[in-house]
């Protein structure tokens, strides 16, 4: 593979993406890297195996991590894969018996493609047709940031059954010529991705745009957020109208009032789910990563993103914000206070889940 100089490319449609990642497997002469979510027996995640299968036959090595709850555990659909020796590995195997709840429910939500150490792919979206038509936010990274996301795989891979282990060792944040992959483990205490977002929006002086499939902020982060708001910063929040989990949706709706009293600007995604997760500060900072902006993404997943201050980076973010604010409307007050009864009545009896959600 021809090696060029560093560039980013933003991808929000799954079909252009999922293509453009086929093609970059496809030039593949060394090594191919995946860690996802979702793997899952469909379409999509046939077309992917399949053609991992032809690099292993090449001889390629082609590692990937899948996480045993999102992907369930389908050695019979990677056989083929295994037997031109593929390596694959499991996230944390479900238990049946031992501690069930406070383990199992602490899963790899990551998604990273690394191909020659030379491609790096991150961002929101699993393999998956599930959500070919929904509006998510990929990141292709050629050059030297791919080494470094290359690296993180091997973290993860090297202790992808262990439930203990030394956590603050692994979350350590790693810097590359000006970007910074800001990675959680499940931790009440220490949140790294969460701690920065704060940062960041303490830190605003003209805007903060937020994209997330769902939106359920702890109270410091929604005070951040409303003390933003109240010294001048645009806060603009961008959720699907209905996302795929709609006990999510329903929650989330509870806070809506207060946020928007306090001068958030809410937007809703119109056409489909809306899974991309960024967020860019003053036109000037970005973040992209496979985080919610949840209490259960912030607490119990194993999370990464992208933050940074490239261009071009920044200007591709700007341009997909704004197709996507074109295709939102605006939140509508009047009609919240008018929700129905028991729509209420489920905010209140979710709300003692809502870390879990």
């Amino acid at each position: 593979m021809e090696h060029r100089e560093d560039s980013y490319q933003l991808y929000d449609d799954p079909f252009r993406f999922y293509a453009a990642m086929l093609h970059d497997i496809g030039e593949a002469r060394q090594e191919i890297l995946v860690e996802t979510y979702r793997f899952n027996h469909d379409a999509i995640g046939e077309r992917f195996r399949d053609a991992l299968v032809k690099k292993a036959s090449q001889g390629v090595k082609v590692k990937i991590l899948v996480d045993s709850w999102g992907t369930g555990n389908s050695d019979a659909f990677f056989a083929s894969l295994l037997c031109r020796g593929g390596e694959l590995r499991y996230f944390k195997k479900i238990k049946l018996f031992w501690d069930f709840f406070t383990k199992n429910h602490k899963r790899n939500h990551r998604k990273l493609l690394v191909v020659d150490h030379h491609i790096a792919w991150t961002g929101s979206a699993n393999f998956t047709a599930y959500s070919l038509n929904w509006r998510e936010m990929m990141v292709r990274a050629q050059g030297s940031l791919a080494p470094v996301l290359a690296r993180t795989f091997h973290e993860s891979y090297d202790i992808y059954k262990k439930y203990i282990f030394k956590k603050f060792a692994f979350k350590k944040t790693l810097y590359h010529q000006g970007f910074e992959i800001v990675r959680d483990l499940p931790s009440i205490y220490r949140q790294q991705i969460k701690t920065r977002f704060q940062q960041l929006i303490r830190k605003a002086r003209r805007q903060v745009v937020i994209e997330t499939p769902y939106f359920l902020p702890g109270h410091i982060l929604r005070r951040d957020l409303m003390d933003a708001a109240q010294r001048g910063v645009e806060v603009i929040v961008l959720v699907p109208q209905h996302s795929d989990v709609r006990v999510v949706d329903l929650l989330r709706n509870r806070y809506l009032g207060m946020l928007h009293r306090a001068g958030l600007q809410l937007r809703f995604y119109q056409p489909h789910n809306l899974h991309a997760k960024v967020m860019m500060i003053d036109g000037e900072v970005f973040s992209i990563g496979s985080a919610n902006f949840d209490y259960r993404s912030f607490r119990y997943m194993y999370e990464m993103t992208l933050i940074g201050e490239e261009a071009s980076i920044l200007q591709q973010l700007a341009e997909h914000i704004q197709g996507t604010l074109r295709d939102s409307v605006p939140f509508d007050y009047k009609k919240w206070q008018r929700r129905p009864r028991i729509e209420r009545v489920f905010e209140r009896l979710l709300l003692p889940f809502r870390h879990l959600l």
